[in-house]
This record gives C-alpha cells, structure tokens and sequence, in this order.
C-alpha cells in the first residue's frame, strides 16, 4: 500500500469520525427519543464496558475462555469489582485491582 493511498484512508475516516459525531452534537437537541429509547439507552455504558472487559478477563490459552481458580485477571476482577462496590472511589478500584493483579501474575 502506498503512501497516498494511506493518507487517503486516515483523512476519510477523520471526516467520517467527525461527520458522525457531529450530527450527534446538532441533531441533539432538536427532536427528543421515545421514553422506551432513553430508558434503554440508560443501560448502554454497562453492556459496552461487559462486552469490553469480559473477553479480557476470561481470556484463556488459544483464545478460549477460561474460569479456573488460577486466573489472575478474573481474581484481580473479582476483588476490584467489591472495591469498587464498597468505596465507590475509581482510583481506590484502581489502585487495589492492578495490585491485585500483579502480585498474583508474579505468584502464579
């Protein structure tokens, strides 16, 4: 592939990027969502960061998921999952979780 033909790629997909998120910013306030949207809409940060943050944690060998007892990222979740339940804090969440997460990685 050649220099132009990437550059053509980055700037189309830079308009393309500000074009969809623009039309979001203007078209925002002139009509309002049925009720049944908005409450589904409400729910939508919750499903993307799960399908984020699930494959990522459970990632086994081979791309497989794996359970097991011994897997530091679900342990690591686990107990940043209740941090975070019972501070609230997303620093405190982090700071433990990533902790969490080392010191099992550099045990197991």
């Amino acid at each position: 592939m050649d220099a132009q033909t990437v550059w053509l790629a980055i700037v189309a997909i830079g308009i393309g990027t500000f074009a969809l998120r623009a039309c979001f910013i203007e078209l925002g306030g002139r009509f309002t969502l049925p009720a049944p949207v908005t409450q589904a809409l409400r729910f939508l940060p919750a499903a993307v960061l799960s399908a984020i943050i699930v494959p990522a944690v459970l990632r086994g060998e081979a791309g497989s998921l794996y359970f097991g007892i011994d897997n530091p990222r679900l342990i690591a979740s686990v107990v940043a999952t209740l941090i975070a339940w019972k501070t609230k804090s997303v620093l405190a969440t982090l700071a433990v979780g990533m902790g969490t997460l080392w010191i099992l990685q550099a045990a197991l």
